[in-house]
């Protein structure tokens, strides 16, 4: 029996926070969560900043759903890097990822994110430091892009993670320079897996629908894998992989577009994971942000539905959170 595919949710800053991630792990289909990452300097996080990044930290490092939160970090220096790993460990963290591909041009300039890709001993140090300052069962994993501007680099960096004794590799299939242009470039993920051998590879970009994770797939040979932007247009895609999944395992040539819409009324089901989102959000922020944030939700779930587009274009000049709150109720009693 083939083993089944093991899928993330990505750390997206400003995205993927605790009330998206309890939603959508609560709709099933997701095996891993990671935090929006927290910026490292040279100073150790108060515990409360720890918990605002990952309240989970106060469930047992899980969402309520029981899966799993990595809480990840971002900086250019290893040894506040492993003091702050320590810290969140203490207080709960079952699993360290450290992030090595944020294109931010702001976190660049601050010696963070993809600009580290620049140097393979840069990566070794900080991942190896911050795996010796753990325990030995706390799973240490890192994240990175193909390279700042040359994708060949990805070859060196890998291997430097896993020498470093990461758990796993996630890959962005893009460089900095590429930023969110398509096409991912999954054609390196084999290459990759030829150096690195010890360690899993979780194949990261471009996974929008049923077609691009069966595509990434058959070209990558990956058994895992990390999906962000697509639950933006499409927050049912976890559960349409797994159908798929389940149907590949009873018929062995099952007819993969028939998956487009395995959701009955799916536009209805959308718009009220929208209405939970942004009334558990109004629990957890202010509620302008909250109108904000599910706004830009809403926006990409337009890009394949116009019933999306409809509501978006109505709603998005809407500040009041009351007011928003009013039209968003009345798009799913239509």
């Amino acid at each position: 029996m083939k083993t089944s595919p093991i899928l993330y949710l990505a750390p997206m800053e400003g995205v993927t926070d605790y009330v998206l991630r309890d939603l959508l792990t609560s709709q099933g289909g997701i095996d891993f969560c990671t935090t929006e990452f927290m910026r490292v300097t040279d100073k150790l996080h108060p515990n409360a900043i720890f918990l605002r990044y990952c309240p989970e930290l106060l469930t047992g490092s899980k969402t309520r759903s029981g899966i799993p939160v990595y809480v990840q970090l971002l900086g250019g220096q290893a040894l506040p890097l492993a003091e702050n790993a320590i810290r969140a460990v203490e207080m709960g963290a079952m699993g360290i990822d450290l992030n090595f591909g944020c294109p931010a041009k702001t976190v660049n300039r601050h010696d963070g994110g993809a600009t580290l890709l620049k140097s393979c001993d840069r990566i070794f140090t900080i991942v190896s430091t911050v795996r010796k300052a753990v325990p030995a069962h706390i799973p240490v994993t890192a994240k990175i892009r193909l390279g700042f501007d040359d994708p060949s680099v990805c070859l060196d960096n890998a291997k430097a993670v896993e020498e470093a004794g990461a758990s796993h590799l996630t890959v962005h299939c893009r460089t900095k320079m590429d930023g969110y242009k398509p096409p991912a470039h999954w054609n390196w993920i084999p290459k990759i897996k030829e150096q690195v051998k010890s360690i899993p590879i979780v194949a990261n970009g471009d996974i929008f629908s049923v077609s691009d994770f069966i595509r990434c797939r058959q070209e990558t040979g990956c058994d895992r894998f990390m999906i962000g932007r697509g639950i933006m247009s499409d927050p049912f895609l976890f559960n349409k992989i797994r159908s798929h999944l389940a149907a590949e395992e009873a018929l062995e040539n099952y007819a993969t577009e028939s998956l487009a819409c395995d959701i009955e009324n799916e536009w209805r089901v959308s718009s009220e994971v929208m209405q939970t989102f942004f009334d558990r959000s109004t629990d957890y922020v202010n509620g302008y942000f909250a109108t904000a944030r599910t706004k830009q939700w809403l926006r990409g779930l337009a890009l394949r539905s116009n019933e999306a587009k409809v509501l978006f274009n109505d709603i998005k000049v809407i500040k009041n959170p009351d007011d928003f709150r009013a039209r968003l109720t009345a798009s799913i009693l239509v």
